[in-house]
């Protein structure tokens, strides 16, 4: 039987689907994913929140792993929040920016 390799671009793509419930855009543009470690079937997404404390951190961590999840050959998923470093509106994509200023920010 061979090994199923989890795609990485693939799990960048769903957690798109992942949004901050305050802000409107999801965590991937808005530059909350810091990085997405696998480990044959496990998938630890590495990421921040815009802030300490923030009320929204379960049910984040819930959306991103449920999404995760949704890839194949992943059996487990594991959210590590970080604030080193902190977040800061630098880190969000083009496209984040984009959607912010298509909101009205």
């Amino acid at each position: 039987m061979t090994q199923q390799t989890i795609n990485e671009e693939e799990v960048w793509e769903v957690l798109k689907v992942v949004t901050d419930p305050e802000i409107g855009i999801d965590v991937v543009n808005l530059g909350l994913v810091y990085g997405i470690d696998i480990s044959e079937r496990n998938v630890k997404v590495r990421m921040t929140l815009t802030s300490m404390g923030c009320p929204a951190t379960g049910l984040i961590e819930f959306q991103a792993k449920e999404a995760v999840g949704t890839v194949d050959g992943v059996d487990n998923v594991e959210v590590e929040f970080t604030f080193d470093p902190p977040w800061s509106p630098d880190s969000m994509t083009e496209e984040g920016r984009d959607m912010l200023q298509a909101m009205g920010y």
